[in-house]
């Protein structure tokens, strides 16, 4: 399983992909990533040391159903998926991948019926957007005893703080200027 800690870059364009396979970043969260792309910028990627974990939903000429996370586990070897798809996390899981249940917290129905999902499909990490709301991430880790990532929203240092002092053990940005903090 992959250990997120700290900031994970999350790369929404290939200006960023050099910068990254330069930096002392461990993991790199591939977004909005086209199909034909995604094995060369893998295997690039893993021979700079790099983990790379794929956010599948956003993978452009994607299916996210079983044959599609097959193609992923098989041609392109990720170290990890997320989703917002429990059936995409169970694929993932069954192939031991890393799995990332992301989250959008938009009111109690939601927030009740996404933890009901949790304990269904039990993800490695859940990822929660926005990343915003502290005693929420404090409550969900309490609920569920799986780490905690915060992202979505996260655009400066102090919301980076924000986000551990409610409990999050990792956050996830595309803001390039924060992946070193």
């Amino acid at each position: 399983m992959v250990k997120l800690k700290g900031v994970v870059p999350a790369m929404r364009n290939l200006k960023e992909f050099e910068r990254l396979l330069a930096s002392d970043q461990e993991t790199i969260i591939f977004l909005e990533v086209r199909l034909a792309q995604l094995k060369p910028l893998v295997a690039a990627a893993k021979k700079a040391g790099k983990k790379v974990i794929l956010h599948a939903d956003l993978i452009q000429g994607l299916k996210t159903d079983a044959y599609g996370i097959e193609y992923l586990v098989r041609e392109v070897k990720p170290d990890g998926i997320v989703s917002t798809r429990s059936n995409v996390i169970a694929l993932a899981k069954k192939n031991k991948l890393t799995t990332i249940q992301r989250l959008f917290l938009l009111d109690s129905h939601a927030l009740e019926h996404n933890l009901s999902l949790i304990d269904q499909v039990k993800p490695d990490y859940i990822e929660l957007l926005p990343g915003l709301i502290p005693s929420i991430i404090k409550e969900v880790h309490e609920r569920t005893g799986i780490p905690i990532i915060a992202g979505g929203l996260i655009r400066t240092r102090e919301d980076i703080e924000l986000a551990y002092q409610g409990g999050a053990q990792a956050v996830s940005t595309s803001q390039p200027e924060l992946w070193d903090t």
